[in-house]
Formats: C-alpha cells, structure tokens, sequence
C-alpha cells in the first residue's frame, strides 16, 4: 500500500498527516499501521498520526498515538491542522478560523498575522480533583484536569531532579486512571512563567503538548500559583496560554510542514 504523507511539528511534538484524498479504512490493521509509521527507525517516526476530513465547511480531525491508540484531542496537532488546511487548498478564499470536530467535541484554531495559531480549547473540565500519587517509593499530590482529554499536573520545586521517563511510565498507568492519563512536572519559575516536562500517555516523553499546557495553567490558577496567563516552558519551545475565569482557555504558539514524502 503507498500513501502520501506530509510531517508536521509544533515545538518538537510531531505528527505525520494523511495527504488529502486518500481513503482511510479504521481497525485494528490501520493502527498497526500507525505503529509501523510513528516509529523512528523503521517508519517516518513521530508521535501520532493525523487523518483530516473536511465536513460541510467544517472539518473532522482524528488523531492517533504512536501505539496505535486513537486520542481524543491534542493541541499542538490542531495548531498544526489550521495550516495544513490552508496549504492544501481545503479553506475557504481568507479563512482564518476552523471548527475542528474532535472525540472531546469541538475546538477553533485560528491562523495570526505572525505565522502562530491561537486555538481555543474550549472550557476546562473537571476530573478528580486533586489526588495523591506514588512511583518508586517517591508520594506527589497532583491537580487533575480534563481538557478532553486527561492530565494529572505535579508542581515541583526543581524540575531538573525529576525522573520523568521513570515515574511518568508509572503514574500513566496509576490505579486511579483506568483509561491512563497524560503526566506533568511542572515548576512554577515567575509569575507568568512554568517550567513543564510531559509524559504522554500512549508516547512517552514528548518535547511539547498543547492540551497539558493548558491544564498546567488551570492547575496553576486554581491553587493560587499563576493569574490570567502564562509562558509554559516545553522542552521543544513556548507556548503562551490564557484562561479567564469562566471562559475557554487559548493556547497560541508556532506550528511547521517539515517535509512531504511518500511511503
């Protein structure tokens, strides 16, 4: 089978899309497939797979992670969507803003005049409060936040002592979470400014994710930590968020094609 593939990235958190026009059958084989194309010595390599497919003006998004399971939502992926959009001709003549139809509902990337995307994310949902966690003997009290999808957000005094590969393989799979959850370490560096290191759930440790930004933020404002915005620091770059009370929370930050193949 040949598909025609384009590789995107947001801060170093990396998808390979679907080229549009190319019939997609979903199963067990397509996720197989997903594997074999996330895989960074025998495939394309990236941290999922996104198939777009425009509906009556709007457009569908679906995204699936490196082990072949389908997420429910990623930011930096939608970032990344708002321009393949654009690029490929999909648009309308200057459309800028885009209803993306997702397994957590709806969210709106819009395209800036500096070459970043503002999404809104929607409203963020509660999950299970704040909770106590423990790996490798080591017990952290995390801020859980659903931003249609689930993320567990640990404060720290010192980011670098942490052992993310080690504990976020632990805590993803932690009893509490019986659909797994997406971890963050988060250290709180100035009032505008959080250092975050991530483990995905269904990838591992990632350079960016747009929807544990945003619920880092949340989390930071509902124990007192940051006001309205911040600069979240990711290991592949920033991404600015905001979130008033009340409303949705935007994420706005840089998303690139890198390169278009065939495989």
């Amino acid at each position: 089978m040949s598909m025609r593939f384009s590789k995107w990235t947001g801060l170093g958190n990396d998808f390979v899309f679907v080229e549009p026009g190319q019939p997609v059958k979903y199963g067990p084989e397509f996720e197989q497939e997903v594997v074999r194309l996330c895989d960074r010595r025998f495939g394309i390599g990236a941290d999922g797979v996104v198939v777009i497919t425009p509906m009556d003006g709007d457009f569908e998004m679906r995204i699936f992670n490196a082990d072949g399971s389908e997420a429910a939502m990623c930011g930096n992926a939608t970032r990344c969507v708002a321009k393949f959009i654009v690029s490929r001709g999909l648009a309308k003549p200057g459309q800028k803003v885009f209803n993306l139809h997702t397994k957590s509902g709806l969210v709106k990337p819009s395209l800036l005049d500096d070459g970043r995307v503002c999404v809104d994310m929607g409203l963020p949902r509660d999950f299970l409060g704040s909770i106590k966690l423990t790996a490798d003997s080591f017990d952290f009290t995390a801020e859980t936040v659903s931003m249609g999808n689930p993320h567990a957000v640990i404060f720290v005094d010192d980011i670098e002592k942490i052992q993310l590969e080690k504990w976020g393989s632990i805590l993803e799979v932690d009893k509490q979470f019986p659909d797994r959850c997406n971890i963050e370490f988060a250290q709180v560096v100035a009032p505008t400014q959080i250092r975050m290191r991530v483990w995905e759930r269904g990838c591992g440790v990632t350079m960016a994710c747009g929807t544990g930004s945003c619920a880092t933020l949340v989390a930071a404002q509902r124990t007192g930590r940051v006001g309205a915005e911040a600069d979240i620091v990711l290991d592949g770059g920033v991404l600015h968020i905001k979130h008033e009370e009340g409303g949705p929370v935007l994420m706005t930050g840089p998303a690139q094609e890198v390169f278009r193949g065939e495989i």
